[in-house]
């Protein structure tokens, strides 16, 4: 006679295994490799560390990564402090700050603009498995840099390339034209509540 616990069992192994079928089918179902393009967006907290966290990933695998950091524009966060000391990866700090820091339109879209150039020559070098612009977003949205052209620029990047892409408010035709997209949504922030920002966790 069989128990509840037996039951709970057999309903667990059912579950499982019908689980194990659309899972296996679906990996089936990816028959190919590519470079891909990948959005991180959205209020949340966590899109650049999600971005870095695929760093630390590649890096594990012996691959080789560039980093182009828009916007901002500080040496001595503690995401550069570790990955700088890494083998394989190329860093760079394009950004000036904020732009309601520097309140200079001119000067910001020029540095957008020589950013850019930057993450072009990266976006065009074979020997970078991954690519990442992190808050790219801000100088999309405020005109410093064509979407078009941008998009042009990705387009053409070496076929097994990825690239990830991060910022709050990406442009619907970056957002179209990725293959995966990640929207983090702000629940709540302790920032809000009069937390300064906490060295190792947001600094």
């Amino acid at each position: 006679m069989s128990t509840d616990a037996d039951q709970r069992e057999q309903r667990h192994r059912a579950r499982m295994q019908r689980k194990k079928a659309a899972v296996d089918a679906g990996i089936a179902r990816a028959d190919r490799d590519q470079g891909l393009l990948l959005v991180l967006t959205g209020n949340g907290k966590g899109k650049s560390s999600s971005a870095f966290g695929m760093v630390a990933r590649a890096l594990g695998h012996g691959l080789h990564v560039g980093v182009a950091q828009f916007v901002k524009g500080r040496s001595d966060t503690g995401e550069e402090g570790f990955f700088r000391r890494q083998p394989g990866i190329t860093w760079h700090v394009l950004g000036e700050g904020f732009t309601w820091e520097t309140q200079d339109l001119a000067r910001d879209t020029e540095t957008a603009q020589r950013a850019w150039a930057v993450a072009r020559g990266m976006l065009r070098d074979e020997r970078l498995h991954l690519v990442v612009l992190d808050e790219l977003a801000y100088p999309l949205r405020y005109g410093w840099l064509d979407s078009a052209a941008v998009l042009d620029d990705l387009a053409a990047r070496p076929p097994m390339q990825h690239a990830v892409l991060t910022g709050r408010g990406m442009p619907d035709a970056l957002v179209a034209a990725a293959d995966t997209v990640s929207e983090l949504r702000d629940v709540k922030h302790a920032f809000r509540a009069g937390v300064r920002a906490q060295v190792g966790i947001d600094l």
